[in-house]
């Protein structure tokens, strides 16, 4: 049985009531769980232990056990160009990597590309992957190229036509380090890379496997080497809470960088649009105004909008997360009162919006379509067959939070700017997301909210949990009270915290994917103190101060299952947003700190296995420095003063100025009983890869399922046990497949497959409307293709005939080979008309750099034909400018129509 809780209590308590003895009690935990337990100057977690010597200095024996204990099973795959591109999802290469008899070396055959290997070599038994263990895998390609020889392309298992002029690298990606399943980011790994040095067809890469010189280790102690007495000095009965906070100021004034922006983390330079957002919100607001405030300014674009990252696709409008500058602005307009801030906000972030309503807001949902937010590594949370058009085309839990708060806040400021039909608009606008975040992502039966909508035609929710989504939707009031409680109590945390999604993906390694992210875990301790669940807060405490304690530094991210920072694909240390939200702790949660347009209000909450005395000294609110004490725990004041005088609604007045001392009491009554719902790291069963044939839906058979659900314009149709469904004839349907294990997780679902009779599958060929290109890309059908760009064919204007009355889906077959899947900034984007109607926005991410032969299909658009020849426009208007500026071009092939109703 799974145990994450405080200590057992004394008679007389209940389970979240947690007696604690009169300090100072070093030796009594305040939080304990299978996996570690948290004591007032130190923290334990099996043979290792971090404690602080001091307020200002910290020691711990932590060091990484990723490199012991490896497996010798060693999965790979071949990837051309850096695509998951040589067999279905679930069929790899095996190779056993233990020592041979006789000292042999570790070789594989000539792999055929696209024919599984699997090494017969039986395992010994207790045998692991030794240190520096090299490794020769070699790859034998000669079908290939003689494919591109004979007829220009290679046809792969997808039925994806390669062109010879796209073919530009091949990789290996598998299991074992310095090996990796992040195909998107093996172009960044030439160590990965294939070579055919005499061009024989034998591809080969030699690698060394489990590198002990690989292996992370951090510090042994922490003593405080950078002054931070201007900053608000924090004290109370924990030593171990007061050094952390310490360490948090210190890396807070390291993470500035020369020219006064915040850097994003000691591996991470720049400016980070959601990053610094995130860290404004949690504690930079408050600790560094300035800074953040020119921070936010760097991520402003020439036209006057927020920068979105560069991230899927080509980011924007595939990731439209970036509004979360606008909360983070409204922050600072809240902490500093600066009216010429709120005058300089204002336009972007409305201009801002203005744009994504055209772009991304989905008016037959309410919701806004793109990428979760800051999980923009899109392997690490989607379905593999997602491509970054299918990702824009979903609705995400936590960028619809986003864009919910973005609108209140533009609300609120428009009212303070006199613009009260500006107010009503967007306060309106937030109100349908609310809407549509509650009637379309809500499960009633868990309790919590899903992951997000996704699909093609018809849109499937994902039951996963997606913790920071979850968090924002109570923290920002998208849940309402009897909601948010149960948001908190049912949504799964695990021994070492909440992690990004559960359950997780298998075959993915942890990253977003079976991670714990500190930040997340900060907003979840918000939400925790928001719903008055005194168990979740508590629990999130020792999350975010245990590898903060063992590491000595605020990590990025660290792996679920065993709490170890080494094993995540990519992280660093001085994290901004993750130390920003260890100092939200103690802003927001235990003194409550709550800014308003005119005001700073106290709303404490302290679990009473953290009760006592704290003191927060020198802290900066608009013209006014405050010295606030406080004593005791719980969630409700017994008493606040202001110079020793009654503190009305425990809010300090904007007018206030010079120096002041806040008192506050605590009634130190035991808070209701609330529950959390710990669980071990769970992995979903695969994704099933569907086909239809004769009739028939067929399906890859999957272990440990105990049941499939087949889905038909994404409602369930049936249940099966077997790996086959008979499609009644119909005119036009799309299928997909769920997998269920005996838990009852499911899988994503399958791609959408079209099925049916239908006919009603038109194309109309772009180069009969304008000029073909005479660029010398390949694949195309018909006599040719268009080039679109910011001065070419910047409107088309295309007649369709349809033979009758329907609903129709409407997309274009593409190629925007201006760079990779994974970022970049030049994703293509234009808007769809019938006449002055907008119908919707065409989007043509990226598909590969320099791939202008790899074509695809934009995202359809819903529209209702009536029977007859209709013309409709694609052109490119203001909205559509990308975040590159510069760069907005793709090749079109043909438009698609096909009937869906």
């Amino acid at each position: 049985m799974l145990s994450c809780q405080a200590p057992k209590p004394a008679a007389g308590t209940t389970a979240n009531q947690v007696a604690t003895p009169a300090r100072p009690a070093s030796a009594a935990p305040v939080w304990q769980s299978d996996a570690y337990t948290l004591y007032p100057d130190r923290v334990v977690q099996g043979p290792f232990e971090a404690r602080a010597l001091s307020a200002t200095e910290l020691v711990s024996n932590y060091h990484s056990p990723a490199n012991a204990f490896l497996s010798p099973q060693v999965a790979f795959k071949f990837s051309i160009n850096g695509k998951d591109n040589e067999m279905p999802s679930g069929q790899d290469h095996q190779l056993l990597a233990v020592a041979r008899p006789g000292g042999e070396a570790i070789e594989t055959p000539p792999i055929v590309f696209g024919q599984r290997y699997v090494d017969a070599t039986p395992r010994p038994a207790d045998a692991y992957l030794a240190p520096n263990t090299p490794v020769r895998i070699r790859l034998d390609m000669r079908q290939v190229l003689a494919a591109f020889k004979k007829q220009g392309y290679y046809t792969n298992f997808k039925g994806e036509k390669l062109y010879q002029q796209d073919f530009k690298h091949v990789f290996v990606a598998g299991s074992a380090a310095p090996l990796s399943w992040d195909f998107d980011n093996l172009v960044n790994k030439p160590d990965l890379e294939m070579k055919d040095p005499d061009g024989n067809g034998i591809y080969e890469a030699t690698l060394t496997l489990n590198q002990p010189a690989a292996a992370k280790t951090t510090a042994g102690q922490w003593k405080q080497s950078i002054d931070t007495a201007d900053f608000p000095q924090y004290s109370s009965d924990y030593p171990l809470a007061d050094a952390l906070y310490n360490l948090a100021l210190e890396e807070a004034r390291r993470a500035v960088e020369p020219d006064s922006t915040f850097r994003t983390g000691k591996e991470w330079a720049g400016v980070w649009t959601r990053d610094i957002s995130y860290s404004i919100i949690l504690a930079q607001a408050a600790l560094q105004p300035k800074v953040a405030m020119n921070s936010l300014l760097r991520k402003v674009s020439p036209q006057g909008r927020i920068i979105q990252d560069t991230g899927t696709g080509g980011a924007y409008p595939c990731s439209t997360d970036r509004i979360i500058w606008a909360t983070a602005a409204w922050e600072i307009y809240k902490v500093t009162g600066d009216e010429a801030w709120l005058r300089r906000v204002y336009p972007i972030i409305k201009n801002s919006i203005a744009d994504d309503v055209q772009n991304a807001y989905d008016p037959a949902t309410g919701l806004v379509r793109g990428e979760s937010s800051f999980l923009d590594w899109r392997e690490q949370t989607y379905p593999r067959w997602m491509q970054p058009v299918d990702i824009y085309q979903s609705e995400n839990l936590g960028t619809n939070a986003v864009h919910y708060q973005a609108n209140v806040v533009l609300s609120f400021m428009a009212q303070l700017l006199g613009e009260p039909a500006v107010a009503a608009q967007h306060e309106q606008r937030a109100e349908t997301i609310r809407r549509g975040i509650n009637q379309h992502l809500w499960q009633a039966e868990k309790g919590y909210y899903g992951q997000f909508l996704h699909g093609r035609t018809a849109l499937v929710l994902s039951p996963r949990a997606e913790a920071l989504g979850e968090a924002l939707s109570v923290f920002f009031g998208v849940a309402d009270a009897k909601r948010a409680q149960e948001v908190v109590r049912k949504t799964p945390t695990t021994p070492f915290g909440i992690p990004c999604i559960y359950p997780q993906i298998p075959g993915i390694p942890p990253y977003h994917n079976n991670a714990v992210w500190p930040f997340v875990q900060s907003f979840w301790a918000l939400a925790g103190a928001r719903a008055g669940n005194e168990q979740s807060v508590l629990e999130s405490m020792a999350a975010i101060y245990r590898p903060a304690a063992l590491f000595l530094t605020n990590k990025e991210n660290f792996v679920a299952e065993n709490g170890d920072f080494a094993g995540t694909q990519i992280n660093s240390s001085n994290m901004l947003w993750s130390l920003s939200g260890s100092l939200s702790l103690v802003y927001k949660v235990l003194f409550g700190m709550q800014w308003g347009a005119d005001r700073l209000r106290f709303r404490p909450f302290v679990p009473q296995a953290f009760q006592g005395k704290r003191r927060l000294s020198g802290f900066r609110y608009r013209k006014a420095v405050l010295d606030i004490e406080m004593d005791g725990f719980g969630n409700e004041i017994s008493s606040i003063t202001l110079d020793g005088q009654p503190l009305p609604d425990a809010s300090v007045p904007d007018r206030l100025t010079g120096r002041h001392t806040v008192r506050i009491v605590l009634k130190s009554q035991a808070l209701a009983s609330q529950f959390t719902h710990p669980a071990r790291v769970h992995f979903a069963p695969e994704t099933p890869v569907t086909s239809f044939e004769k009739g028939q839906l067929r399906w890859t058979n999957i272990s440990e399922v105990t049941e499939y659900r087949v889905l038909k314009n994404g409602v369930l149709v049936a249940t099966a046990d077997d790996h086959f469904y008979a499609v009644p004839p119909e005119p036009m349907a799309v299928y997909q497949v769920i997998a269920v294990d005996k838990y009852g997780h499911e899988s994503f679902a399958s791609e959408p497959v079209d099925a049916g009779t239908a006919t009603a599958n038109q194309q109309v060929q772009l180069e009969t409307t304008v000029p073909k290109s005479s660029l010398p890309y390949k694949g195309f059908t018909g006599k040719g293709f268009v080039e679109i760009s910011k001065s070419k064919n910047t409107t088309l204007t295309i007649p369709v005939t349809v033979p009758e009355t329907g609903l129709y889906a409407v997309d274009f077959r593409y190629a925007n080979g201006n760079g990779p899947i994974n970022t970049e900034n030049k994703c293509a984007i234009r808007t769809l008309r019938r006449g002055a109607e907008q119908l919707g926005t065409v989007v043509l991410p990226q598909r590969g750099t320099g791939e202008w032969s790899n074509w695809g299909f934009s995202n359809p658009i819903l529209v209702r034909l009536a029977k007859g020849t209709h013309k409709l426009t694609l052109a490119f208007e203001p909205a559509n400018e990308n975040m590159n500026g510069a760069v907005n071009q793709a090749m079109l092939d043909y438009l698609r129509l096909r009937r869906v109703d």
